[in-house]
């Protein structure tokens, strides 16, 4: 395996549900046609996302509620496929890497802006948008300095489109019952802290690493 490979593999986010024989077979069969490509699929999720958000932000229904829930996961799953059609079913493209990363962060601009708006704290959604941006910016700015790019959270993509599913779907009880919907609220106060402390523990790890690259590169010239 040549060297390149090896790090394409190793900054790529760790799917446990890349295993799954369903969806791995699913993805072979995507594989096999002409259509949709792997950078199709990526823009899909951008589709997903903007149905889902104007689902949210014009309606806090319990059919919007729970549409915007399903929305978030038809996103993730493109984002599943993609990757897996274009490493596992050879379809890489030279300008696959720009349709990996900026779909994501329109999506999740989408849906967490929407988030915002449905709550009272509008400016809450764009202050989570602006820092699920910089978790990725951090991410790539590691991977730019040679190191691993870090997927770790407490509140990395997934956790935050489980959380805002989740969010969703409880919202979506509390209103059937209570006619209130403190959950979307609680919701996008979680995400942004969390989404904020992620940005801390992605700063620290780079700098740990290094330093720890420093100190071994002294200990080798001494």
């Amino acid at each position: 395996m040549s060297e390149n490979l090896e790090n394409k593999i190793e900054n790529r986010r760790p799917l446990s549900s890349r295993n799954n024989k369903w969806l791995a077979g699913f993805a072979a069969w995507l594989a096999r046609k002409s259509f949709p490509t792997p950078n199709q699929i990526s823009c899909l999720s951008m589709l997903f996302a903007l149905f889902g958000a104007a689902a949210l932000f014009f309606s806090q229904s319990i059919s919007a509620l729970i549409f915007c829930a399903l929305m978030v996961q038809l996103r993730l799953l493109c984002n599943l496929f993609d990757g897996m059609v274009a490493v596992e079913g050879g379809k890489k493209t030279a300008n696959g890497a720009i349709f990996n990363e900026f779909p994501d962060r329109v999506a999740d601009s989408l849906f967490l802006i929407a988030l915002g708006y449905a709550t009272p704290f509008f400016w809450l959604g764009w202050l989570a948008a602006l820092l699920a941006a910089l978790t990725a910016y951090i991410r790539i700015f590691g991977g730019s300095l040679g190191l691993s790019q870090r997927f770790q959270g407490p509140m990395a993509k997934q956790q935050r489109m489980a959380a805002i599913t989740v969010g969703c779907l409880l919202a979506a009880v509390e209103i059937y019952f209570n006619l209130t919907a403190y959950t979307l609220s609680a919701t996008l106060i979680i995400i942004t802290l969390g989404t904020a402390y992620t940005c801390y523990v992605r700063t620290m790890a780079i700098s740990a690493e290094l330093n720890s690259l420093e100190k071994q590169n002294e200990k080798v010239t001494r």
